[in-house]
């Protein structure tokens, strides 16, 4: 059996390292393609050195681009790859244009595709992420759902066959790689102590690229910044944008760092006393290390973390994110530990693959 793993950015190196873990200890034969959709030193490489993933063996160094001639570009670079490995099937893994690419490839050519992170929904329904998840669990064969409310979104649309409710793999990892982890070495690089700081990630493209509403969440920034320490890795859009604006006025007593690793990030948000972002991902490892999340959304991925009263949606409302941080404090005793799983949806997914396939 031959896979084909498709990646592109951050979240989705992370997810490949834990399947492939498992895919080599069923010594199957996997083929990793990294579409190039983020090259960012820290955004890509630096994961082949922590989580140690070997380099890709095809680099299609697609880079950046409108969504269109990026994802067009990726099918035509990935088909010819393909053509070339003849795999069985193609992994696909989140909702950025990588995955779409990857699964309109492999149900052209007619090699069963499986999306890792099927069934999440959330408004707006016109931003890319929304429209590359919704199109990607349509032609997937095997739908690997990371919450039993992603189970229950692909159910209303009629989805049944071939949906797997295995937990996230990003659980997976999180419980493997904080037991690893020297925090006060972390801590100490940046000046922090434990539960004395704000996390705060910003990169999502309707708050970067909008004017109005980037001003907004700055401003806010500028006033939580009076009264709590706060730590913001800058994402390059994000600082390219705040320049473009001439927002940089706003961030003089926020605490600007540059775009940090995964182990960092983890360290980062472990020990926050809130975290603030737009991150999908983040706002649910805030939930994993036990730190509430205020959202920088209208709606979220991960609304099942919003109804149990854990995080926050606050969108771009100035006096939102500000009173949230003031007063949002979830009921711990709502927490469970087991909503994304237990710890093993790496292996549980290819035990699935291997048995339909026996």
């Amino acid at each position: 059996m031959k896979i084909l793993s498709f990646v592109g950015a951050r979240p989705q190196f992370i997810k490949e390292a834990v399947i492939h873990e498992h895919l080599k200890k069923k010594k199957i034969n996997e083929i990793l393609v990294h579409s190039g959709q983020h090259y960012d030193f820290n955004m890509s490489d630096i994961f082949f050195k922590i989580l140690d993933i070997r380099k890709p063996d095809y680099n299609l160094n697609i880079g950046s681009g409108t969504h269109a001639w990026q994802t067009g570009m990726m099918m035509i670079e990935l088909e010819k790859v393909v053509l070339k490995e003849k795999p069985d099937m193609i992994l696909v893994y989140g909702d950025t244009n990588s995955t779409l690419a990857g699964s309109l490839v492999g149900a052209k050519l007619k090699i069963p595709v499986a999306h890792i992170e099927a069934g999440i929904r959330q408004k707006p329904k016109d931003m890319p992420e929304e429209i590359n998840r919704v199109l990607t669990d349509r032609i997937s064969r095997y739908l690997f759902c990371p919450s039993k409310l992603a189970v229950e979104n692909l159910k209303k649309e009629g989805i049944e066959n071939g949906v797997y409710f295995t937990g996230d793999v990003m659980y997976d990892l999180f419980l493997k790689i904080t037991q690893n982890l020297d925090d006060k070495v972390i801590l100490s690089k940046y000046n922090l102590e434990p539960k004395e700081y704000i996390l705060v990630t910003v990169h999502r493209d309707f708050n970067t690229d909008n004017p109005g509403r980037l001003k907004n969440i700055l401003e806010a920034l500028e006033e939580i910044s009076k009264d709590s320490k706060l730590v913001f890795p800058i994402h390059p859009r994000t600082k390219k944008r705040i320049e473009e604006f001439g927002f940089s006025k706003f961030l003089k007593n926020v605490g600007i760092i540059d775009p940090v690793g995964y182990d960092e990030m983890m360290v980062l948000t472990e020990n926050s006393l809130k975290v603030i972002t737009d991150s999908g991902g983040l706002q649910k490892e805030a939930y994993f290390a036990k730190v509430p999340a205020i959202i920088l959304m209208e709606d979220t991925g991960w609304i099942e973390l919003v109804n149990i009263g854990w995080n926050v949606l606050v969108d771009a409302d100035k006096d939102r994110i500000i009173e949230a941080v003031i007063n949002h404090s979830p009921d711990f005793s709502r927490f469970d530990e087991h909503i994304y799983g237990d710890g093993k949806a790496g292996e549980k997914i290819v035990d699935i693959l291997l048995e339909d396939k026996r």
